[in-house]
């Protein structure tokens, strides 16, 4: 089984290992250290040896960071952590800060009032980063400095770093080969002016060469960075010995390999301009360019905007992949709904889907570690199941199952919301509108040019009127086999980037109740142009395919409050689940789906 249920950080770890990084800070003369969840990568998800947050707090969410000063120590995180972070780490020792209402700039500002020197290791942290904290410290006698790592000095069994195999990945699926993104990708810099760039996100990296590797878990990622050239010739510097010859003779000689540790020798020589992008490079590229007097700019990472295009063959490839996880959801539906209230745990839940899931002889990975929160836990956005918070499903409960798969033609990420029993009446209207907003981005037509942000609200919109809101974004972008999170693209009143056709994303509304019940509907949806309508304008607009099919719990829809719209839109889209899926399943479970699709 892919998924532990082993909770890896303790709150009582986090006050010894504190007290060690505070003497590391006094020797190297530092009143504070900044200690955040990212890698040199500023990746979202990081290998064992580069957890550093959850090994000194016990926090293990995605996102956050710590800030260690000599007599405190905030944890800050956004709205999805609030109370987790509570529960992992030890708040004697540790306070949670709520981000981004309380910024790191003011709080340090507040604890330092004299001033002091705070350090950060500058392979963790991007120029864009360190420079809003800078403008952010103006008018205080507080000073950052880069400084080699603190955790690392003070972390005794710190686990080495990953060393998975790198693979190819089919240029049939791609529907491009290496070769012919990397001359796009050289046109690109020679147009701009620029002689090379410097490329530090995994994503990238496996986009750009088409391979896959397995060095973060459910990421199918090589750790490594690269120079591409406006020659088109480029180098990949990760450690050789993950490459076997059948990846040496995809990547070619005119993709040049050398080990990490030669990458600063390898910017120091580089002839300018350099192109970086400030948003996720680390700063010390920075450092070392200008080190050695190599002029750079700043700009997108090439990779971003081709990688986040999808190509038709990765959108045929990936809505393949979706059918067949769309049918491993049913199979696992069908189970559950044949499970009397009381009989299961959480647990039992997620084994269970990840076993219909690999019941098709194709999963290669989960893509995250499955939510699986009945009750109260379900009110957690981003709750992880452990053997100790474990929880047995009873009557009345609602479960938020978000789960996803890493296939070799597609990246699967799905939420449904179960009720165990007798759902509430609370419970059925706030499921509904989160169902209203989520089929509302479903419908939508769109002027090109908008971004996520101009979209965003048209999810809330129903749950608004209720005095209703949810946390976290409406949606995320999706990779096809890359990472379940991937960006620019976004459904999110944060995201600028506007939205063209081949980006795939999430639709994921949600409503959650601390303490009492969650509910998220999520299906993965890719923009498309749209014909113009009879009658209109002849603008070009943009719309969404749905990619996701697997059936919507009608036991929890009030249906008064639907629209005739709205209706039509879900038993026209359980028409398609049965139509796509049902000739996928078994005979008992294409029983099920006949029953739970029938028109309402």
């Amino acid at each position: 089984m892919f998924q532990s249920f082993t909770e890896t950080a303790r709150p009582d770890q986090g006050p010894p290992r504190l007290e060690a990084l505070r003497r590391a800070m006094a020797d190297a003369g530092l009143e504070g250290w900044l200690v955040p969840r990212a890698d040199a990568h500023q990746g979202e998800y990081v290998a064992a040896c580069d957890d550093r947050l959850a090994w000194l707090t016990g926090f293990t969410g995605s996102a956050g960071f710590c800030a260690a000063l000599a007599d405190a120590a905030g944890v800050f995180t956004d709205g999805r952590y609030r109370v987790q972070v509570r529960a992992q780490v030890d708040t004697g020792h540790f306070t949670a800060v709520d981000w981004p209402e309380t910024r790191l700039g003011p709080w340090l500002k507040q604890h330092l009032p004299e001033g002091g020197t705070v350090g950060f290791d500058p392979w963790l942290y991007t120029p864009e980063q360190i420079e809003a904290l800078t403008e952010a410290l103006t008018g205080s006698a507080i000073h950052l400095t880069s400084h080699t790592n603190l955790i690392d000095a003070v972390w005794p069994d710190r686990p080495a770093p990953p060393q998975g195999a790198i693979t190819p990945w089919p240029d049939s699926l791609a529907g491009a080969s290496h070769a012919e993104k990397r001359a796009a990708l050289a046109e690109t810099l020679r147009k701009a002016g620029q002689r090379s760039a410097v490329i530090t996100l995994t994503d990238s990296i496996a986009w750009l060469f088409n391979i896959r590797g397995c060095d973060i878990p459910r990421n199918p990622v090589a750790q490594g960075f690269a120079i591409i050239h406006d020659t088109g010739h480029a180098t990949f510097f990760t450690d050789p010995a993950k490459l076997d010859a059948t990846a040496r003779t995809h990547l070619g000689d005119a993709v040049t390999l050398a080990p990490p540790d030669a990458f600063e020798t390898a910017l120091a020589v580089l002839p300018g301009p350099v192109r970086l992008d400030r948003a996720n490079v680390p700063l010390r590229v920075v450092q070392v360019l200008d080190a050695a007097g190599v002029a750079h700019q700043w700009g997108a990472d090439p990779c971003i905007l081709p990688k986040a295009r999808k190509t038709q063959a990765e959108i045929t490839a990936t809505r393949i992949a979706h059918l067949r996880d769309g049918a491993a959801m049913c199979e696992f539906l069908a189970w559950f709904d044949a499970q009397p209230p009381g009989t299961l745990t959480e647990i039992d839940v997620a084994r269970r889907l990840e076993a219909c899931r690999a019941a098709t002889g194709q999963l290669l990975d989960i893509s995250f570690d499955t939510i699986a929160g009945s009750g109260p836990n379900g009110a957690l956005p981003h709750y992880r199941v452990s053997e100790a918070s474990n929880r047995t499903l009873v009557d009345g409960d609602l479960l938020v199952l978000d789960s996803g798969g890493q296939y070799l033609d597609g990246t699967t990420d799905i939420t449904r919301t179960l009720p165990v029993g007798i759902p509430g009446a609370d419970e059925r209207a706030a499921f509904t509108r989160v169902l209203q907003g989520m089929i509302a981005i479903s419908r939508l037509r769109f002027p090109r040019g908008l971004a996520g942000r101009d979209l965003d609200a048209i999810a809330r919109y129903p749950l608004w009127l209720a005095d209703q809101d949810y946390a976290h974004g409406t949606g995320h972008g999706v990779g096809v086999y890359l990472c379940v999170h991937e960006g620019p693209q976004r459904l999110s009143r944060l995201s600028e980037v506007p939205l063209e056709p081949g980006m795939i994303l999430s639709n994921e509304p949600g409503y959650y109740r601390e303490g009492a019940f969650g509910i998220r509907i999520e299906n993965l949806i890719v923009v498309t142009a749209l014909d113009p309508l009879p009658g209109g304008d002849r603008v070009t607009q943009f719309g969404f395919e749905t990619l996701t099919y697997t059936p919507l719990d009608t036991r929890l829809i009030d249906a008064d409050l639907l629209t005739k719209p709205e209706r039509d839109w879900l038993n026209t889209y359980h028409t398609a689940c049965r139509d796509k899926i049902g000739p996928l399943l078994s005979a008992p479970a294409r029983l099920w789906l006949d029953k739970v699709t029938q028109t309402s």
